[in-house]
């Protein structure tokens, strides 16, 4: 299994772009101080390029299957 990114949205939401709402809904993320867990891949990491003023980023090194499935 590769590596995991923990994606925490830190800043509300509130009053930024329509594409910007439309990317943190797509990584999971619609409540403030909320948590996902995302495979570590170019889409997810351009993703979170776009609203890096918004949310938090940790790398997580081989999460088992328990914690994904």
């Amino acid at each position: 299994m590769g590596k995991t990114l923990r994606i925490t949205l830190c800043r509300s939401r509130a009053g930024k772009s329509y594409k910007q709402r439309q990317i943190l809904d797509g990584l999971g993320l619609r409540r403030l101080n909320r948590t996902v867990l995302r495979p570590d891949t170019p889409e997810i990491r351009g993703m979170i390029a776009k609203v890096v003023h918004l949310v938090k980023v940790e790398e997580l090194e081989d999460v088992g299957e328990r914690v994904l499935g």
